[in-house]
């Protein structure tokens, strides 16, 4: 292990801390970093750059650098499907052996009829695979000072100094935007001090070369479930050095006495789309090395960083600085229960943000379960699309936290899923439309995965809904109508795969499971069911957002009325006897159950058909609900709760959760387990990692401050007490309202509103507000008339004799209406 001399550590990074806060803004960015005072030693300690197309985990270790690779169309086997010819001829008689309450006879049914088991056929799906690792071995570097490493995600740059032998030296890395390489270079405070022994390494089927000034690594991706590997990858690693020699040595390149150098690392594959594997990896990699070192270091550099904050500087959070920002961040995460440090959530948010912007860029491929950052070859899960809600979980944050470029990745996997997800509607299950279960890969797969556990064919409703939401924030018809051939698709499937059950006559999903979760019957777990709460809430919001898009488009009237009619005769939501909302169409809730899933509160969020104001009776049960399930969960769990508490405008609750979310899990603890938290680089802990658990909570924080679901535009609905003065900016709502926002003593002080679209603003606040140099608001009335701000009516819920409700006590509001013209600005202030 590496000797690290820590001289004067303290007083060199509040001299950093000091020189740069020189203006607000710049003292704000200062602190927008992870900083640490020790190299990386487990990968979950790293610092992850990104340009959506590659990645990279930087370690800092001065004496053996390491670079872990990724590039997002690496993935194990070949274009594939997962669907089962023979399932159609078994759906009959699960259906009847459910209806009959026979529920462990339809779930084996399922495991041995309905699930694909063909030889050649990657039932599970394929795994997200590195490409492997750059090296950089540095000798005398051994005994260091004053070490120091940052992810500065103002810039997003990683980098690193240290001091030997009096020369102090700096790495700096960043995957560049723009520029399509990742970029390392190397300064030393005195010349002829920059030398290294730089090689490849892959666990991949691979051969390195060194030659001239380059090194290649050239490989093919593994093979899995019996499907050959057959994506072809081609890393160069050119080396331009400033003075100095550079080396041959077998499969290394070592350069010595250089005054500086910087590494310019392209890769390449042959992957064109998820059907098509005709593409050239080695001219890929080459013409983008190419035209990286014809831009150079300084220019690549810029473009990178004025292209990132394009998209980070629209939104900024503060809520306020203490001593805490003077120490190492994994050490303000152990720390963070009993702190007092507002900033590191603050930090928190916008590192959600920064990894986003890093692993999900337009024409790319979406963030999987770790984003585009994964060294193993069989990962967990399979670093797969997860899509009865980790999938969906990466991109909650995308329109609120303005970063709605990011979501093109997302919505672009959802209308080749309807492509590939035709073909399975039709084998299995006979169905018009498209279906999808509650896995993907790179490979489009829609079929069913892990046996009964995986029989979830409304996979599609729920991507669906992204869709629709994604076209609430922008108001872009053109969009809109593009896109509605696919939400349509969804709702034909589930036309044509609803079943009227024989107790009640409701047409429900059948079969189907309540992701992941089971009930007792019988003396045996069971997870096959009918009429789960969460697929009735699905298809009821698919249903309304189609016919509001047909609506809006002017189109499809009569498929419009089909929908309203079957929408009618989905089951209602259901209150049972320990008062909680019903995750099952029967009474089975066992109120001391603590799954990770709360599926049957999709309703509350991301869904809008639960609200304190049109259905108080809901409300209070799906809060029961969560409070049965208990705080404590996987880190990904942690963050959809954030969203939920913040939904039910308990502001310290969801602090709560954050405080749970930000607790230090050892790097050494990557078992599987059911309590998260997050590791030393802010990665979040299932644990293993999954990004997930990062990007919901922040999208937990932004709906915190601001929620425009539920017929307006509500400020500050779950402010925490510990938050009680702060201010932040260019969060988006429905309708597209940038909005900002200042608070003071927990009350709003100043809000400011831009109105890309125009139209009505309904604001809903706990404190009275006056528009800057016109007075008084209007009092709202009616229903909003803004089309973006409509809600459909929830059916009355069934209730249970033996419920006990509590009516929500929520804090008192007013609501104003002020007509906005596109592309002006609003001003109000807290009335005095």
């Amino acid at each position: 292990m590496m000797k690290i001399l820590i001289k004067s550590f303290g007083l060199a990074v509040c001299g950093i801390v000091a020189l740069c806060a020189c203006t607000e803004k710049n003292n704000a960015d200062n602190n927008l970093k992870l900083w640490y005072n020790a190299p990386a030693e487990q990968w979950t300690e790293a610092l992850p750059v990104g340009n959506g197309r590659l990645g990279a985990m930087v370690f800092g270790n001065p004496s053996h650098e390491r670079l872990q690779l990724n590039e997002e169309t690496v993935w194990a086997g070949q274009p594939t499907h997962n669907m089962y010819d023979e399932a159609l001829e078994a759906l009959p008689k699960v259906r009847r052996l459910i209806f009959e309450g026979k529920y462990h006879d339809a779930q084996h049914a399922i495991d041995l009829e309905l699930m694909p088991h063909k030889k050649g056929v990657a039932t599970d799906g394929i795994s997200y695979q590195p490409v492997g690792d750059l090296f950089l071995d540095c000798a005398g570097s051994e005994q260091v000072e004053k070490y120091y490493r940052e992810l500065d995600i103002t810039q997003a740059v990683a980098s690193t100094r240290y001091t030997v032998k009096g020369v102090d030296y700096v790495r700096e890395t960043f995957a560049a935007l723009g520029g399509d390489v990742i970029v390392v270079r190397l300064t030393a405070s005195q010349k002829g001090k920059i030398g290294f022994a730089a090689h490849f390494a892959s666990p991949q089927n691979s051969r390195t070369l060194a030659q001239d000034d380059r090194l290649t690594l050239t490989g093919i991706s593994g093979s899995q479930e019996g499907l050959e590997g057959k994506v072809e990858f081609t890393a160069y690693a050119k080396i331009v050095p400033e003075n100095g020699t550079l080396a041959v040595h077998g499969d290394t390149l070592t350069l010595a006495n250089a005054d500086a150098a910087t590494l310019y690392i392209a890769i390449g594959t042959n992957f064109v789309n998820y059907h098509d594997l005709s593409g050239d990896a080695d001219a890929q990699a080459s013409e983008h090395l190419q035209a990286a070192v014809q831009k150079g270091y300084k220019q690549l550099r810029k473009t990178h960083i004025a292209n990132y904050r394009r998209y980070f500087d629209r939104v900024q959070l503060d809520l306020g600085v203490t001593d805490s920002i003077h120490k190492p961040t994994d050490v303000r995460i152990r720390e963070f229960a009993q702190a007092n440090d507002p900033q590191l959530a603050a930090l928190y948010f916008q590192f959600g943000r920064y990894l986003l912007i890093s692993c999900s860029q337009p024409g790319g491929q979406p963030a999987n379960l770790q984003g585009i950052w994964n060294d193993q070859m069989q990962a967990p899960w399979d670093s797969k699309y997860t899509t009865n809600i980790n999938a969906e979980m990466n991109y909650w944050l995308a329109e609120v936290a303005n970063l709605p470029e990011m979501h093109e990745p997302f919505l672009q996997m959802v209308k080749e899923l309807s492509e590939t997800g035709a073909a399975t509607a039709k084998t299995m299950y006979g169905a018009r439309g498209w279906v999808l279960h509650h896995n993907t890969d790179i490979w489009r797969i829609t079929g069913p995965t892990d046996f009964s556990l995986g029989m979830w064919p409304t996979g599609g409703a729920w991507v669906s809904q992204h869709l629709w939401e994604h076209y609430r924030y922008s108001g872009d018809k053109a969009y809109l109508k593009e896109v509605y051939p696919v939400m349509k698709g969804a709702a034909l499937f589930l036309l044509d795969f609803l079943i009227e059950e024989p107790e009640h006559g409701w047409l429900v999903v059948s079969p189907s499971v309540s992701p992941e979760n089971s009930f007792s019957r019988n003396q045996y777990y069971i997870y096959t069911t009918a009429g789960a709460t969460m697929d009735n809430q699905l298809v009821f919001e698919l249903f309304s957002n189609l016919i509001a898009a047909a609506e809006t488009l002017g189109i499809d009237g009569d498929f419009a009325d089909t929908l309203r009619q079957t929408r009618h005769r989905l089951p209602p939501m259901q209150i049972g006897q320990h008062s909680q909302l019903q995750e099952w169409m029967y009474d089975w809730d066992n109120p001391n159950d603590k799954h990770r899933h709360v599926s049957h509160l999709f309703g509350v969020f991301p869904g809008y058909q639960v609200s304190p104001y049109r259905t108080p009776e809901l409300f209070d049960a799906a809060r029961t609900s969560l409070h049965y399930r208990g705080d404590p969960a996987t880190g990904w769990s942690m963050g959809w709760k954030v969203c939920l508490w913040a939904r039910f405008m308990d502001g310290n609750h969801a602090y709560k959760l954050i405080a749970n979310q930000l607790s230090l899990v050892k790097t050494t603890d990557m078992e599987y387990g059911e309590k998260g938290g997050t590791y030393p680089n802010m990665f979040d802990a299932h644990p293993p990692f999954q990004i997930d658990g990062n990007f919901g909570c922040t999208a937990g924080i932004a709906e915190m401050l601001l929620q425009s679901y539920d017929g307006a535009l509500h400020i500050l609905p779950a402010l925490p007490d510990v938050w009680s003065k702060g201010k932040v900016s260019g969060l988006r709502a429905r309708g597209g309202f940038i909005t900002s926002i200042e608070w003071e003593n927990g009350r709003v002080k100043t809000v400011k509103i831009t109105s890309p679209l125009g139209g009505n603003l309904r604001l809903r606040t706990a404190d009275p507000l006056v528009l800057d140099g016109k007075g008084e608001l209007n009092k709202a009335e009616g229903a909003n008339p803004n089309p973006f701000y409509q809600t459909p009516e929830t059916p009355l819920p069934i209730i249970s004799k033996d419920a006990k409700l509590n009516l929500p006590s929520v804090k008192e509001t007013i609501e104003y209406d002020l007509p906005t013209e596109a592309g002006k600005e609003y001003i109000l202030h807290v009335k005095n």
